[in-house]
């Protein structure tokens, strides 16, 4: 396992943590994203579950530095133990500048797989054809926070290695914003999954827009941790 992103993901896990208004909240929060249970934690820190629990649900006093640094690197021995994926993960995120709020995951494949496949992981239903039916890596985006947060220059980061690759835009409900911004952003990538709505719910221009800039657009409203969970298993 590289040392320096797992450090780095360290400094910031611990650091949003220790900052935080509610810091039992964002304990849990880290915990179940990496998925890891309140007994495995306490565990591999040789405590009961009750302590977990209790700095989680804010009945005890809110952890000092020096135990928020224990329960980082624990979760952290966890996920080494089982093949360091959400290192991996986090790490692509953090390569790529951005922060974990606003890149729910960045994959690179190592080699090209059919669009199709996305969708099936997505249980994502297509709405336009694009002109590409191939994707070589995907990132997963908070509309919200990217679009209130990030520059254009930013924007164009989103793509990681390649365009080749499909933008899935999390926390939509219209999808006017996204498709919007598609617009300013040349070249365009080959897919745009909007996530969190129906068809019904979708922007009527939303298809037009695809259209025009040939991509492919598509849409899913299945339980998001369970879609980012299957995407983590693409190739």
């Amino acid at each position: 396992m590289t040392t320096v992103p797992r450090e780095e993901l360290a400094r910031r896990i611990a650091g949003e943590i220790t900052l935080s208004d509610d810091p039992g909240a964002t304990l849990r929060k880290w915990r179940t994203d990496f998925d890891v249970s309140q007994t495995a934690l306490a565990e591999q820190l040789d405590v009961s579950s009750s302590v977990i629990s209790d700095y989680e649900s804010g009945r005890r006093e809110s952890p000092g530095i020096g135990v928020v640094r224990r329960m980082v690197q624990a979760l952290l021995a966890i996920d080494e133990s089982r093949g360091g994926g959400r290192i991996r993960q986090y790490a692509r995120v953090i390569s790529a500048g951005f922060e974990s709020d606003i890149v729910q995951d960045l994959r690179e494949y190592p080699t090209s797989i059919p669009l199709e496949t996305l969708y099936d992981a997505m249980d994502a239903t297509e709405l336009v054809r694009g002109d590409q039916d191939r994707i070589s890596g995907h990132t997963v985006i908070n509309s919200i926070e990217a679009i209130t947060r990030l520059s254009s220059e930013e924007f164009y980061r989103l793509y990681g290695q390649s365009t080749s690759r499909a933008l899935v835009f999390t926390g939509v409900t219209r999808g006017e914003s996204p498709l919007v911004a598609m617009r300013v952003v040349n070249p365009t990538p080959n897919a745009v999954i909007l996530h969190g709505l129906t068809e019904d719910d979708l922007w009527e221009h939303a298809p037009s827009l695809a259209t025009i800039d040939g991509f492919s657009l598509a849409i899913s409203n299945r339980d998001l941790e369970e879609t980012l969970e299957d995407l983590r298993r693409l190739p």
